[in-house]
């Protein structure tokens, strides 16, 4: 709430000499702005990651409270012809299966659906969802928590080496 008040105090100058000179009215504007576009960038773009993954740090607290309870889902395409962006994420890490990431299984987002199959676990399950870089994961994230999964996060994928060093070996 501070913030939000602290975006308005920028732009009471504004306000109080709209009256005053075109030309001091249009200096005074392009300030203001600049300092709520400023201040509003930092306080919603405070990483480069995409909306709704999860940091680093969100991350390993999710991992420890998870303990033995944890589903990593890649929903990426297993052979990157859906989604040719994936060729890239897939020579960097790769996907569950044969001994490879145990506690990671692969159920791709299908985009012409917007569905994915359903993991074979109690809802309470504690889930990261991941893709190339953190769109299908947090697709695959709401639709989990709209059938009724309680413990869902977005881990974004290994375009985000710092999110993938936490949960890319589980």
């Amino acid at each position: 709430m501070n913030k939000l008040f602290s975006l308005l105090v920028a732009l009471l100058p504004i306000l109080t000499y709209s009256l005053s000179s075109p030309a001091m009215f249009n200096r005074i504007a392009r300030s203001s702005f600049q300092q709520v576009n400023r201040r509003s960038t930092a306080l919603f773009m405070s990483s480069d990651r995409k909306p709704g993954v999860a940091s680093p740090e969100e991350l390993r607290d999710f991992v420890k409270a998870a303990g033995d309870k944890l589903l990593v889902v890649d929903a990426r395409n297993a052979d990157a012809s859906a989604e040719p962006g994936d060729q890239k994420s897939l020579a960097v890490a790769p996907l569950p299966g044969d001994g490879v990431r145990p506690k990671a299984v692969n159920l791709i987002w299908d985009r012409e659906t917007n569905s994915m199959p359903m993991p074979d676990v109690d809802k309470d399950t504690y889930v990261i969802t991941h893709c190339g870089g953190g769109g299908r994961g947090q697709k695959a994230k709401d639709f989990l928590i709209e059938k009724g999964f309680t413990n869902v996060l977005n881990g974004a994928g290994p375009k985000e080496t710092d999110c993938w060093a936490e949960f890319g070996e589980l």
